[in-house]
């Protein structure tokens, strides 16, 4: 299979996955369908391979899920026709594998993800979840809001030794920060081809580590968790309150570092915002680089949907479609994604074109949760602040160019914030008519095209008001 299918394939599955997961719950899914591993589409007759570990899940999975698979399959790529669930071919030859990478074969990049993040020995430390094949940088799409922690993400991920240890990354639900640990990953076992790695999350290592103390294996736990070259720990917010899989983390932490291993931990929070941590913990996690990625603002967003829109060609979604879905579903990039693949998913079982109608009657639930209603008052009240200006002059005669090119782009907000037409924005700029506020809205367009010091200014405006 070609590089290019298989990042297209499994960008695929990531949104399908993601779907089932939201339909499923995530115990039913964890379970089933994220074990699954997409295999290659036969071209003459349309079959995709999906592989499961045990004959026992791959029967369960193909008689209760196949028709919802086949349908998911068969919307994000027309070329699939039918589905073979089955038993991975290479499975009982994994676990051998995995005892020790240097017996990998070259050149297997599936085979690396699969030994770097999987099972280690029988009776070893688990992971639930591999490295997604889709989440790598070049699929993380950057702005203001994520580029520090992308490049501090890139040099934790490179050949050269960095110069913190570990990374520390702050976000959201949804705004990037388990892309990010993936992309490390993939970028990781590209510049050190024989690492052993290892990805869980927080929650994860806590099962494993009760597990271990039931099974008196804490040796052999500890052992194999210090043998990875680099340690990826998601949701580091789930090991609050458990004192005794705090002690060992800590110890974890220390033994790698000393060896000059690297460490990335991610969760929701800064880390002295960790209740229940012990503060020898906390200072371990604080002592690298703790980068913050930020809500991605509404020009990140745009970004983000027509990066995922190429992968839909030819395709068309209308600009307007896409202004609309960037401007409105704010609460996280997870979320701006799954709005987009629901609503192409819609237009192509249906036979609809892509329009505005269609995404505001198919995307009523995303667009209700994500709706923070901005006003023009709010707009205009934000932008003489920020000028400097008497909230006044927004409605004045003043052609002053102090008054103006504010008063303009409060105009220009406006629209591009509120479902507001022309003529009812000119109503709130002292009855100003419709064209004088086409005009402003062009105008700003084009400046923000040609001067930095404008586009700065609304980019700015942009994050006050949506925050």
């Amino acid at each position: 299979m070609e590089d290019a299918e298989a990042v297209n394939l499994a960008a695929d599955w990531a949104d399908i996955s993601q779907g089932l997961r939201k339909d499923l719950g995530h115990q039913l899914h964890s379970q089933w369908i994220k074990p699954i591993q997409v295999g290659v589409i036969d071209k003459e007759t349309g079959v995709l391979d999906l592989f499961l570990p045990t004959e026992f899940s791959a029967n369960w999975v193909k008689d209760r899920f196949h028709d919802r698979l086949q349908l998911a399959w068969k919307i994000a790529r027309s070329e699939v026709r039918t589905i073979n669930i089955q038993v991975h071919p290479g499975r009982r030859q994994l676990p051998e594998l995995r005892l020790d990478n240097s017996r990998r074969p070259a050149n297997d990049g599936a085979s690396a993800i699969a030994v770097a993040a999987g099972t280690i020995g029988d009776a070893g430390f688990t992971s639930s979840v591999g490295l997604d094949p889709s989440l790598t940088f070049a699929a993380f799409v950057t702005g203001e809001a994520n580029v520090l922690a992308c490049n501090a993400a890139q040099r934790m991920a490179a050949t050269e030794q960095p110069q913190f240890s570990p990374l520390y990354l702050k976000a959201a639900t949804g705004q990037g920060k388990t892309h990010l640990l993936h992309a490390i990953g993939h970028a990781f076992l590209q510049a050190h081809p024989r690492a052993r790695i290892f990805y869980c999350s927080a929650e994860r290592f806590m099962v494993e580590f009760v597990q271990a103390l039931k099974a008196n294996q804490m040796m052999e736990f500890k052992a194999r968790l210090r043998s990875f070259d680099l340690l990826l720990v998601d949701d580091i917010q789930f090991i609050i309150g458990k004192a005794s899989a705090q002690e060992e983390l800590l110890y974890t932490i220390d033994a790698l570092l000393a060896e000059g291993k690297r460490l990335v931990f991610a969760a929701d929070r800064a880390p002295q915002a960790l209740d229940g941590v012990e503060p020898r913990l906390l200072s371990r996690l604080s002592m690298g680089l703790v980068a913050d990625i930020q809500a991605a603002d509404i020009e990140l967003r745009k970004k983000i949907l027509e990066s995922k829109l190429s992968r839909f060609a030819p395709l068309s979604v209308p600009d307007d479609v896409l202004d609309f879905l960037a401007r409105t579903i704010t609460r996280n990039v997870r979320e701006l994604c799954g709005g987009l693949n629901k609503l192409i998913a819609y237009a192509q079982l249906t036979g609809q074109e892509v329009s505005l109608n269609l995404a505001e009657e198919q995307l009523t639930d995303i667009l209700s949760a994500n709706r923070r209603r901005i006003t023009i008052d709010e707009i205009q009240r934000t932008v003489c602040q920020f000028y400097r200006i008497d909230r006044s002059e927004m409605s004045s005669k003043r052609r002053a160019r102090a008054v103006v090119r504010p008063r303009q782009v409060a105009m220009y907000l406006s629209k591009v914030l509120t479902p507001r037409s022309y003529p009812e924005i000119g109503r709130k700029f002292g009855g100003r008519d419709h064209s004088t506020v086409i005009h402003a809205v062009r105008l700003i367009e084009d400046l923000r095209q040609r001067d930095a010091d404008m586009d700065g200014d609304v980019r700015s405006l942009l994050r006050q008001l949506e925050s």
